[in-house]
């Protein structure tokens, strides 16, 4: 199932860089954009709960689809480690070590108001949206015997909303922060 899942979502990513993509100066683009972020996770979005909070990496890069919209394919990764304290009548109460790694994928939709709020030239201000899904994976010490889908969210889907800005060091090089009701990120943007 997660092999069909990433074939389908390749063969997105391949039609979407197919996509003629302009110059930012001609007004209105801000594809071409390779972002690399990092964020704090671990309460909500893509997550479910964990407890606390962990880093989160972020990669995605930007098209443009219309004057001031992009659709960027983006990857993210996290892991951690916890221990579980279970037992039955077969099994002796005891902590049970477990890892788990997820791997968002999905496409992001970013709409730019930079016209709107007649931002200069070395700022940008937007509202998105991302879609995808979570890729999780698992590990449980040999000789636990309990349900192992316990801290696994019923449905891999998710939907975030972001809110951010970009600020301009230079024509190839911007900082951002993206507010998301997933995970928040703070980076760099490669243009």
């Amino acid at each position: 199932m997660y092999k069909t899942k990433i074939i389908l979502f390749t063969t997105l990513l391949l039609l979407t860089f197919q996509t003629t993509a302009q110059d930012r100066d001609s007004g209105g683009e801000h594809g071409n954009t390779l972002n690399l972020g990092v964020g704090i996770g671990g309460y909500s979005g893509y997550y479910g709960y964990i407890g606390h909070t962990l880093p989160v990496f972020h990669i995605n890069y930007e098209l443009n689809v219309a004057k001031n919209f992009t659709l960027a394919p983006f990857i993210s990764f996290y892991s951690y480690n916890r221990n579980y304290y279970w037992g039955d009548n077969n099994n002796i109460y005891r902590d049970y070590h477990y890892r788990q790694t997820v791997i968002p994928i999905g496409i992001k939709g970013t709409y730019y108001f930079d016209d709107l709020l007649g931002a200069g030239p070395k700022w940008d201000f937007y509202l998105a949206g991302s879609l995808g899904f979570a890729i999780v994976r698992s590990t449980w010490d040999d000789d636990y015997y309990g349900d192992k889908n316990y801290y696994r969210r019923p449905s891999p889907l998710f939907l975030d909303l972001h809110i951010g800005a970009e600020y301009h060091v230079n024509n190839r090089l911007g900082l951002f922060l993206d507010l998301s009701s997933g995970v928040s990120t703070l980076g760099i943007a490669i243009h």
